[in-house]
């Protein structure tokens, strides 16, 4: 293999210094972006040597201050390094071919800077240890440790509202983030928001290391296996997104001679992908695929669970669900754990138009679901919360909420329960007298329970969507509408508080997928005041 031939660029009032391996026609342009500190592409060649035996064309180059350029680290800053990579892809990088982007700490952020820059021309990224920063960082320059850059990262939660972290949520290509075991860099907070947000649209994989630490250079230097590995894994399915395998599983659950015509996403979830494929005959379909480390590591039970319910409930009065077409709880044969099914008329909605009428529909669908008596009964329903995981704020208030859960369950006649039975699981058609609900999702939870946890479940969801009151009042209404009975005083009060107290401290996981369906005004400040709010009243 040939050695990476050397290059400079001037960009900026500095030279820098780079190295370019592999030959034309390629793949796709790599481009290799090393860590702040004493890190520079030197750590990259391996890298370029790795990538250029896979067919592409691979660019490693020195940030002013680093390595071979010329500059002061102290003067450079985010947007330095973002304008001086732009510069040497715009220079290097055929302009017609697809960027693969792979970044170690502090390129994280570039890489979501270029991401934003370069649109769909992006097809793959692979990120290690990365950081993101809050806004203000961007143009401070770095300085010596000791002046604004530096107070701004070190700053408590500073990077929550990170540009970069909505660049990767919208992010639809295909994405690798390498994880070290220890990290003494990168706080683990900041890891779980950017695997969340590329676990949102991209083709994902979250890659535990275990035994490393932060400088995964240095790591994959030594460990030629994992390095092939890494840069294999990258460049899977590069040009389809990387959705190859489930693209083929899709097209084997198809009636014959139908095809996908294209694919879109669902917004409003959180645990798991959702895209609505529409057929060359109009025909829709949604698929849904748990890409989330968590769920994809429970998807084979959620799934299963799932396909079963769907079986069920199409013969069904009362109760509209989607109907199965295929599954593959495991992965066995997509990219991710996927599942395929019927599209439901219908949206959902979570504005406050008509919403008395939408909440008395809500009480009486769950209603109708509690009616349902399954040949074989579901699992036993799961506290998604204990006393010992609440993460809830110091206060009396808090404490004496905790205290009541502090006890055995009260006893209770069990019926089948969705689990996760809230507005945002629910499609309503019309409006005023021609108001209906036409479909209920998201059936992965379903359980047997106390019709309590059902109710509490979707009594919390309206307190924080529009307040105590329509949490407070769900109950009646349920009962009002042929609901089971449930449980009174301190009974009441334990399964209404098991389930608020999951959301502690501030419903924020909430904010993401509400605020996609025309909540902006359903900031994590609103929510967790609501939250407050309704063990306020509860107490």
């Amino acid at each position: 293999m040939s050695e990476p031939i050397p290059f400079t660029h001037d960009v900026d009032g500095e030279r820098l210094s780079g190295l370019v391996g592999g030959g034309e026609p390629a793949r796709a342009t790599v481009v290799l972006l090393h860590g702040a500190g004493n890190g520079s592409k030197e750590r990259l060649v391996p890298w370029l040597e790795e990538f250029a035996a896979l067919g592409c064309r691979a660019l490693a180059f020195d940030f002013s201050g680093h390595g071979e350029s010329t500059g002061a680290l102290r003067e450079s800053s985010l947007r330095r390094r973002f304008e001086q990579a732009v510069s040497v892809i715009d220079a290097r990088a055929r302009v017609d071919g697809p960027l693969v982007l792979v970044g170690f700490s502090m390129s994280g952020q570039t890489v979501a800077d270029l991401v934003r820059h370069y649109g769909d021309r992006v097809a793959a990224l692979g990120l290690c240890a990365p950081a993101v920063y809050a806004a203000e960082a961007w143009d401070v320059p770095f300085g010596d440790g000791d002046g604004r850059f530096s107070a701004i990262i070190r700053r408590p939660g500073s990077w929550r509202a990170a540009p970069a972290l909505e660049v990767l949520r919208a992010y639809e290509g295909r994405a690798v983030l390498a994880v070290p075991g220890t990290d003494e860099v990168i706080p683990p907070a900041v890891t779980e928001a950017v695997s969340a947000a590329l676990a949102r649209r991209a083709q994902f994989t979250h890659w535990q290391l275990p035994e490393a630490e932060h400088r995964l250079g240095l790591w994959f230097r030594d460990r030629p296996h994992d390095r092939r590995e890494f840069a294999s894994a990258v460049l899977t399915g590069l040009g389809e997104q990387g959705w190859t395998a489930t693209r083929a599983w899709v097209a084997e659950q198809l009636p014959e001679g139908r095809t996908v015509a294209t694919s879109t996403f669902l917004t409003g979830g959180w645990s798991a992908q959702l895209r609505r494929l529409t057929l060359d005959d109009g025909t829709e379909l949604a698929l849904r695929s748990f890409v989330q480390p968590f769920f994809r590591r429970h998807a084979p039970g959620l799934l299963a669970r799932e396909a079963g319910i769907l079986t069920l409930l199409a013969g069904q009065e009362g109760v509209p669900a989607a109907e199965l077409i295929g599954v593959d709880a495991t992965g066995e044969h997509c990219d991710h754990p996927s599942l395929l099914m019927s599209v439901l008329p219908g949206r959902v909605r979570v504005d406050e138009g008509e919403l008395d009428a939408r909440v008395d529909l809500l009480a009486a669908q769950l209603a109708r679901i509690h009616r349902v008596v399954p040949e074989e009964r579901p699992r036993p329903y799961q506290a998604w919360t204990s006393p010992e995981r609440v993460a809830a704020p110091q206060g009396a208030l808090w404490e004496r909420a905790v205290e009541v859960i502090r006890r055995d369950p009260p006893p209770y006649d069990g019926c089948f329960l969705h689990r996760d039975f809230h507005p945002g699981n629910v499609l309503f058609t019309g409006t005023g007298a021609g108001l209906r609900i036409s479909g209920v999702v998201d059936w992965v939870e379903t359980s047997w329970g106390p019709a309590d946890l059902d109710v509490a479940h979707c009594s919390t969801a309206l307190a924080l969507l529009y307040g105590a009151e329509y949490g407070l009042g769900f109950g009646e209404r349920y009962a009002a509408r042929g609901g089971r009975r449930l449980a009174e005083g301190p009974d009441h009060l334990y399964w209404r508080l098991l389930d608020a107290l999951a959301y502690a401290p501030d419903a924020a996981k909430l904010a993401g997928p509400w605020r996609e369906l025309g909540r902006t005004d359903l900031t994590p400040e609103v929510l967790g005041g609501r939250l407050t709010g309704l063990m306020e009243r509860y107490g």
